[in-house]
């Protein structure tokens, strides 16, 4: 395996300090760690915290939990910091035969499901955090926000926070290492220089508004900024994630990592094999003994198979040509589903056979069936209040094609079956229009055209690894499928007032569709907010100043 080098934001502790931590954390000192002995109310605020901050999260444990009273760590976690408690490891091991005798003499992988585990992965790419992310069920990621963080800092030698991938700058790279290197920082130079030009342009567009606090306003314009220039970044900008998961499908999601293609991913995959296996041992075990091998050799030769397959059936004609943001691919008629729909909404409330129900249905005429799901779906007063399982009888297929930044964000909706293309600069790239606003087209411009140079040179031969120079601003293709309910809670979800503009107008559009093709189906999809916003984050900051006065009368400053 291919030795990595990439950017390490680690922290310096004092050796108290990291006596503090060990009893938290696997370990003190490496990028990939789980955490132990916190109590899953502290874990889940602490990942909360973490992912809108700058810093690691051994430091915002320390900064905002360990070090701050009022917090009431010390009592939560009763742990004393004069005093270095009992390595619960210890506990876990003894444990570990108990859960093997379980698992062999039940042979059910469900009971994996039963022990979860909390791991913290740092200075990891953007690209990783995709293929991390990609296990939909049973893990549940928090990711750095490129909304609310700068990404403009350098470490001690003066690199930029972004990964130099390890088969092209310290593997066969086919001597792209400088070209890679010189791309990346270039794009990291204009999106620095960009921040307090755009920064300025915003509050001179937008100033305070009375009423409006100064952290509100202050938290706004940052994210404003953001939006604007995040599309810049590459791919291979290094980002954390939080993770919680169950031991089952951690083991699965390491399986597929050691089978990636990727040096970055099958690393990433080793160290956290390495960590999970001291808090959950049993569980992830088999990742990578005999039994996860042959996993990883199915997944990995059909993937090679099916991707020689491709290039001969496919191949690249016309695949580039111009396409809409979303096009719906395949639906049934109206009609059909909405029968299906009312068949199932009656389902539960009587003894018969779906097909029984299914008859009685085909005799109603439209008003009759409208009347049913009228009374199904009219008393949702907020989004929610969800429809019932019966809508997840009615399915849709989206292709979609948009800028990897919003696909990230987008990338987060569980609930629904995904799959991606990979990402490449074939597409073109989306301008935000304040950069043409303000006067920096030909600063953006520059930099997604020497992107483009880059990974057509790198692509030829390394077309995966080519990926992680490829600013967020170019669009890559992905499709969803999505049943009804689901369709309700993204697309009401994703077009809130506060989201980012770009998928924002993806859930308005993947609205519209389903709207044109069922009317009576989505007419309760009430909750979409088809308006357009400036300062997107105002009013969600706002009501975060209303609710840190709450807090403050109910526990005191």
């Amino acid at each position: 395996m291919l030795a990595i080098h990439t950017v390490l934001i680690m922290d310096s502790f004092t050796e108290q300090e990291k006596t503090i931590l060990s009893r938290f954390m696997t370990n003190t000192d490496k990028s990939i760690f789980a955490l132990k002995n916190l109590p899953e109310v502290v874990m889940g605020a602490l990942f909360s915290r973490y992912s809108r901050s700058q810093k690691s999260l051994r430091r915002v444990l320390f900064d905002e939990f360990i070090n701050k009273p009022e917090t009431g760590f010390h009592e939560i976690v009763n742990y004393d910091m004069a005093k270095c408690g009992t390595d619960e490891l210890v506990a876990i091991k003894k444990a570990e035969e108990f859960y093997d005798r379980v698992l062999v003499g039940f042979g059910d992988d469900s009971v994996a499901e039963l022990a979860g585990a909390h791991i913290a992965i740092e200075n990891v790419s953007i690209i990783a955090s995709k293929v991390i992310e990609d296990a939909r069920i049973g893990i549940s990621p928090l990711e750095k926000s490129t909304r609310y963080v700068y990404f403009d800092q350098k470490d001690a030698n003066g690199h930029y926070l972004y990964l130099d991938e390890p088969t092209l700058c310290t593997g066969d790279g086919g001597g792209f290492s400088d070209l890679y290197k010189r791309t990346a920082t270039g794009l990291f130079d204009t999106y620095s220089v960009l921040i307090p030009k755009i920064s300025e342009h915003i509050q001179r567009k937008y100033p305070k508004a009375d009423g409006v606090s100064d952290r509100a306003y202050t938290s706004t314009v940052r994210a404003k900024t953001c939006d604007v220039l995040r599309g810049i970044l590459p791919a291979g900008t290094i980002t954390n994630l939080g993770l919680f998961g169950n031991g089952r499908a951690f083991e699965y999601l390491i399986m597929k990592m050691y089978a990636h293609p990727l040096a970055e991913i099958r690393h990433i995959a080793m160290e956290m094999h390495e960590e999970l296996s001291k808090v959950i041992p049993s569980f992830v075990k088999r990742a990578n003994d005999q039994y996860g091998k042959i996993q990883q050799n199915y997944i990995s030769e059909t993937e090679n198979a099916i991707s020689a397959i491709a290039r001969d059936v496919v191949g690249s004609t016309d695949a580039f040509a111009p396409a809409n943001p979303v096009t719906l691919i395949h639906y049934d008629t109206n009609e059909i589903s909405e029968k299906k729909a009312v068949a199932a909404i009656l389902y539960q409330h009587s003894h018969l056979s779906l097909e029984v129900i299914l008859g009685k249905v085909e005799s109603m005429n439209t008003e009759q069936r409208k009347k049913i799901i009228d009374e199904y779906c009219s008393r949702r007063s907020n989004r929610r209040h969800r429809p019932g399982r019966a809508f997840e009888n009615i399915n849709y297929t989206f292709d979609i094609l948009g800028n990897y930044g919003m696909y990230r964000d987008l990338h987060r909706q569980r609930v629904l079956t995904q799959e991606r293309q990979l990402l490449s600069t074939h597409h073109g790239y989306d301008l935000p229009p304040e950069i043409t606003e303000f006067g920096f087209e030909n600063e953006f411009r520059d930099a997604m055209e020497t992107a483009k140079s880059t990974f057509n040179e790198i692509e030829a031969k390394f077309p995966h690894e080519a990926q992680y120079v490829v600013p967020l601003a170019y669009k890559i293709r992905w499709y969803v499928s999505m049943n009804l309910r689901e369709a309700y809670h993204f697309c009401e979800l994703r077009s809130m007032p506060q989201g980012h503009i770009d998928y924002r107008r993806i859930a308005q559009q993947i609205y519209l569709e389903i709207k044109r093709v069922h009317p009576n189906l989505s007419a309760h999809m009430k909750f979409v907010d088809m308006s357009e916003y400036e300062l997107e984050r105002l009013e969600a900051e706002k009501s975060i100043d209303k609710r840190i006065e709450e807090v403050k009368k109910k526990y005191g400053d």
